[in-house]
């Protein structure tokens, strides 16, 4: 059953229109009938803050999803606008290999060479055999066969040289961390191409 309700499908902006989170339908929906959030109604290029009295009563477009409710078929709205918040918050990247690869920019460490993604894995700058942790400061990105000749040594017992020391990345805005909105045409207007 295609449930829409609950994917995430529902850009939210703060009073400035910055993005800031993705919701479900049923939350969006919430936000709007308490009037926590306006629905933006997208139509030729124009970008209509809708109440939720309002919202209900509009027409479900061909390309709309919707949903059905005893009084007849409700749009799902693709952004809402959050009435009083205006911050943008901030978050860092989640640690993992994922993280690592952004925080590097997909470059071996120790060879500066720009990596394919089959290419790379996250090497222990001071192994764990040593007492190395699996931290932001003592991982890095590295060519697969550098750190298999790396094994279990420090950088200077293999003969490399790390480029730039590991550390922690800086906090992002939250809208660096919405991603998969390729397939809803309305959010490009609020994000960076991913």
């Amino acid at each position: 059953m295609n449930d829409i309700l609950n994917k995430p499908t529902v850009l939210v902006l703060n009073r400035h229109w910055q993005a800031i989170h993705v919701k479900t339908p049923a939350e969006a929906f919430c936000m709007m009938a308490s009037d926590a959030a306006a629905g933006l109604d997208i139509a030729d290029g124009n970008f209509l803050p809708t109440r939720w009295s309002d919202w209900v009563a509009l027409p479900v477009r061909e390309h709309d999803l919707a949903v059905k409710t005893a009084r007849g078929p409700v749009r799902v709205p693709t952004v809402v606008v959050a009435a009083n918040y205006t911050r943008v918050p901030l978050r860092r990247p989640r640690f993992g290999a994922r993280g690592i690869w952004e925080r590097d920019g997909g470059v071996c460490q120790y060879t500066g060479r720009k990596l394919a993604p089959k290419e790379g894995n996250i090497d222990h700058v001071v192994p764990r055999s040593r007492g190395g942790k699996t931290s932001w400061e003592n991982c890095v990105l590295a060519h697969r066969e550098v750190n298999s000749r790396k094994a279990d040594r420090l950088p200077q017992e293999a003969g490399l040289r790390l480029r730039t020391r590991p550390s922690v990345p800086r906090a992002l805005p939250v809208t660096a961390f919405i991603r998969n909105h390729h397939d809803v045409a309305d959010w490009n207007h609020f994000l960076r191409p991913a």
